[in-house]
């Protein structure tokens, strides 16, 4: 179930807030657990087994480490959850690609049985790997209630594609949170936001992208098309994802960090990953980059736990080449700002450290998003070669549909702050905005469910 189906919007969710609104004080808790548990188990009942069980042991162990005054009793509690949570996701999400490998240098399988992969498993096992951290780290006390510690494990808004969210963030608030009115507006506002985005921008330019990405593509100018709206897609999909986890969130008196901050400013890859999928940038830099010494143990110890860092991020992922060339492509890049190209960006117009970023970042997601290598080199080398009839084949692949959601995406990819600034100042700016959104949003449910007509196909530009 996503949250832009129709089952999941006329449905689930709305059963679900008169549920949660309607049950007593700490009863609200218990209706999420109950509502979050059959959200992940639609799809997979017998998978939703495997992270009732990963609750349970790391509820165990990490009870059993606060209790314990021994330092060696608490880091073998550490090292078994660890081990038991990345074993999991190995398993799952791993196991098959190494496979692969083994039996292209061996011959030989470690298993002949595919195996399934759980929907959320790479961001809910971060999550209760930082829950057993923190309490190693005695940053935050171990959850005495079970449920309440499924409830922040399970939680539907953010299970099945983030952000990820961490216990000390969200500890005060599972215990106690407001619910108000304005909130509840917000929240809703919030989630229409995303909605549109995943709706009217993303799966708008996902048939292009599938397209040419896998098709056979003959035309340079279609392949940097398809890449453009390749780039945009996956923005507006991500973060539209996480607009409508954070406004969820708010609807049942949560607060969720911000996930995106315009990343397509940037004018770095070091900025870039300051404002992409910041709940991973900041998980792998306080669990992985700081444990490893950060930057505190010299040049070349820092370069290395860079590589490291970005390696995991590009193999967490996927399980495929591509996506360990693609954390490969981020590390270098780093690496070279810090060993002083940076120096020499800040000194260039800041036109040019837009475009050198943004070039960058649009060049990586051709290795994210191609079948395997082989075909993203194909699609750099198609990037850069000329081809007969090449206007021809872009003007009729790109509809003008496909190129309302271009502009669409390109208008909203840029913070428009002067102008939101000044509409703050009237008293209906609010109200305005949540009409507006609720407008696109009625639209974005004709484009999801096929009803109606798209104005869109009747722009000519």
């Amino acid at each position: 179930m996503v949250f832009s189906s129709p089952l999941f919007l006329f449905a689930f969710f709305p059963l679900t807030v008169i549920l949660y609104y309607i049950a007593p004080g700490k009863a609200k808790n218990y209706v999420l657990l109950a509502m979050s548990l059959l959200f992940y188990s639609w799809g997979e009942p017998r998978l939703v087994l495997l992270m009732v069980l990963s609750i349970i042991v790391n509820y165990i162990l990490a009870a059993c480490m606060e209790k314990s005054s021994s330092s060696s009793v608490r880091k073998l509690m550490l090292i078994l959850s660890v081990v038991l949570d990345l074993g999991f996701l190995f398993y799952y999400k791993y196991l098959n690609f190494f496979n692969g490998i083994l039996m292209q240098t061996t011959g030989h399988y470690l298993t002949t049985k595919y195996v399934a992969l759980p929907i959320g498993i790479s961001f809910y096992t971060f999550q209760i790997m930082s829950y057993v951290i923190d309490v190693y780290r005695k940053n935050v006390k171990a959850q005495k209630n079970p449920f309440y510690l499924a409830l922040y494990i399970s939680l539907f808004p953010q299970l099945i594609a983030g952000p990820i969210v961490r216990y000390i963030d969200v500890e005060k608030q599972i215990r106690e949170r407001k619910h108000t009115s304005d909130k509840f507006y917000e929240g809703a506002v919030r989630f229409m936001k995303g909605f549109c985005k995943k709706v009217l921008i993303a799966d708008q330019l996902a048939p292009l992208v599938n397209l040419v990405f896998d098709g056979k593509n003959e035309s340079m100018l279609l392949a940097w098309a398809a890449l453009i709206a390749y780039t945009l897609q996956i923005y507006y999909d991500f973060s539209g994802y996480s607009d409508m986890a954070i406004g969820m969130g708010k609807i049942f008196g949560f607060d969720f960090a911000e996930n995106f901050t315009f990343p397509y400013i940037s004018q770095s890859i070091k900025e870039f990953w300051r404002r992409w999928h910041i709940s991973l940038s900041t998980w792998f830099r306080d669990y992985v980059y700081i444990p490893l010494g950060g930057s505190r143990k010299g040049t070349g110890r820092t370069y290395l736990n860079l590589f490291i860092v970005f390696l995991l991020t590009g193999f967490w992922h996927g399980a495929s080449w591509n996506f360990l060339f693609w954390g490969i492509f981020y590390a270098v890049f780093l690496i070279l700002e810090r060993l002083g190209w940076g120096k020499v960006l800040e000194k260039m117009p800041r036109f040019f450290r837009h475009l050198y970023a943004l070039f960058l970042v649009s060049m990586g997601w051709v290795l994210f998003r191609a079948a395997d290598l082989t075909s993203a080199l194909l699609y750099y080398r198609q990037m850069f070669t000329w081809n007969a009839n090449e206007w021809d084949t872009l003007l009729f692949t790109v509809t003008p549909l496909y190129r309302a959601a271009l502009l669409a995406g390109i208008l909203f990819a840029f913070p428009h702050t002067p102008i939101w600034d000044r509409l703050k100042k009237y008293r209906f700016f609010e109200l305005g905005k949540g009409i507006v959104f609720f407008l696109l949003f009625l639209v974005a449910i004709c484009f999801m469910t096929g009803a109606g007509f798209s104005p869109f196909l009747y722009f000519r530009f």
